[in-house]
């Protein structure tokens, strides 16, 4: 089975602002299945809580509006559609939602989700923390969320990042956003809009002055917004394929609420893909390598292309260490943020650069393990290079209790069109599996470097 992937981009033209549910409703409206994504949600364990999708239009455009209900029982439509106003007040009201931080970030951890939609989604209510912590002069980890720890705000955050992942979304292009004017009421009181953590989110992001004397963007949907975007523009030459169409719940004045995201895809499979992007360097010489260690694990769970660390020889004969990080122009801030809190280092050079990728295809291939997919380079439309998908091989090994080398050698087999009939070489389970070493049957070609030897009989 062939899957193309040209890579697919997504442009968010927030008409009507930008909120966690037009997200949703918006990447519903492009074809996420209501039911597949109720079914991923349900691997979070909350409190009960149904997901309501129902066409809707409004200034003569249509398209997609969702609701969070809590409960399990039935209530009228008009019940199931609340304004996004009256929720927050009611919430805020009530405090009977508040979930800290911490709490959020374990209940998404724990869960069965996709591991790539685990991680944005902390992500995303980290970016919340932060701007809560600065605003009320508290920890990051102290932060008790009032609306957003609500279920209808954390379906909305964890479901539009299950959406975007669904649909293979590589990029994201975000328009500039309408905030609007006035005040809104939340757990603290009334605000101006736009709120403090709309405001800290969108710094140094181009907004439009609101005509409407409503909340256009809330911090959910900036937080999402900001976390996905990757691109200035989308790429000369790209194709548009859909429209989708995500409405809100407040009926605005002069403009439908909508959000609206078109899905383009680059140049055809033949053709490979330039991008620009920034380089990002710094020396370090009194950098512990623990400290090191965790700040490129937390660059790369920011989203960076790549990060690596380089052995050199710095001034007065002192070994040092080269930290380098690729990123997209977007990252530029929370990338610099990063690196200077969580090292000693007192500069960081910035070099511009363009990266030639080539473009791939997913195949999948059957092995005596389950099925792995093959990542396909292509160059000037001929094949150059293929890889099995490294997750794949992790996850059939898993379930087999095997190690993961046996089923990256099967799938390099099968990706080539060898034989992927297993021979009489036997693998014991992995240590700590708790289960009796009966052993996976592996593969083995003639001059493998696989040893007989593995059986602990």
């Amino acid at each position: 089975m062939r899957e193309k992937l040209n890579m697919k981009i997504l442009q968010f033209q927030g008409v009507g602002g930008a909120s966690g549910d037009m997200l949703l409703a918006a990447l519903l409206d492009l074809g996420v299945e209501p039911a597949w994504l109720r079914q991923q949600l349900a691997a979070l364990q909350l409190e009960p809580f149904r997901l309501v999708v129902r066409p809707f239009g409004s200034h003569g455009l249509h398209g997609t509006q969702v609701a969070v209900v809590e409960g399990s029982r039935p209530k009228t439509e008009d019940r199931k559609l609340k304004t996004e106003d009256s929720r927050r007040k009611a919430e805020g009201a009530r405090h009977r939602h508040d979930r800290s931080f911490q709490d959020i970030r374990r209940l998404i951890e724990r869960s069965r989700l996709p591991a790539a939609v685990r991680a944005q989604s902390v992500r995303v209510f980290r970016r919340l923390a932060e701007v809560e912590a600065g605003i009320h002069h508290v920890a990051v980890e102290a932060v008790h969320f009032h609306e957003i720890g609500a279920v209808d705000s954390i379906v909305d955050i964890v479901g539009a990042c299950l959406a975007l992942h669904r649909l293979g979304v590589e990029q994201v292009v975000v328009d500039p956003l309408p905030v609007g004017s006035g005040t809104v009421s939340c757990a603290h009181g009334v605000y101006p809009v736009p709120a403090p953590a709309t405001v800290a989110l969108l710094r140094g992001f181009p907004v439009l002055s609101g005509d409407e004397p409503y909340e256009l963007v809330t911090p959910t949907g900036a937080a999402l917004l900001m976390e996905w975007r990757t691109l200035e523009q989308w790429p000369a030459g790209s194709r548009l394929v859909k429209a989708g169409y995500g409405f809100g719940h407040r009926p605005l004045v002069r403009r439908p609420n909508l959000l609206r995201a078109l899905l383009l895809e680059t140049a055809g499979a033949g053709d490979a893909a330039t991008e620009e992007g920034l380089l990002l360097e710094c020396n370090l010489d009194d950098t512990t390598p623990e400290l090191i260690g965790l700040l490129t694990q937390r660059l790369l769970a920011a989203g960076t292309l790549d990060v690596w660390t380089t052995a050199i020889q710095m001034k007065k004969q002192r070994p040092g260490v080269l930290l380098s990080v690729l990123c997209r122009g977007p990252q530029r801030a929370a990338v610099l943020d990063l690196i200077f809190r969580e090292s000693t280092t007192f500069g960081v050079r910035e070099l511009p650069i363009r990266r030639t990728v080539l473009a791939r295809r997913l195949e999948a291939r059957a092995t005596p393990y389950g099925t792995v997919r093959i990542k396909i380079g292509i160059w000037q439309g001929a094949e150059v290079t293929r890889a099995p998908e490294m997750d794949d091989c992790v996850a059939r090994a898993v379930e087999r209790q095997i190690p993961v080398r046996a089923v990256y050698e099967a799938a390099c087999r099968a990706a080539t069109g060898g034989q992927a009939k297993p021979d009489k070489i036997r693998y014991s389970v992995l240590p700590g599996s708790g289960r009796r070493k009966t052993g996976g049957v592996a593969e083995r070609k003639a001059g493998s470097a696989v040893s007989k030897n593995l059986s602990h009989g």
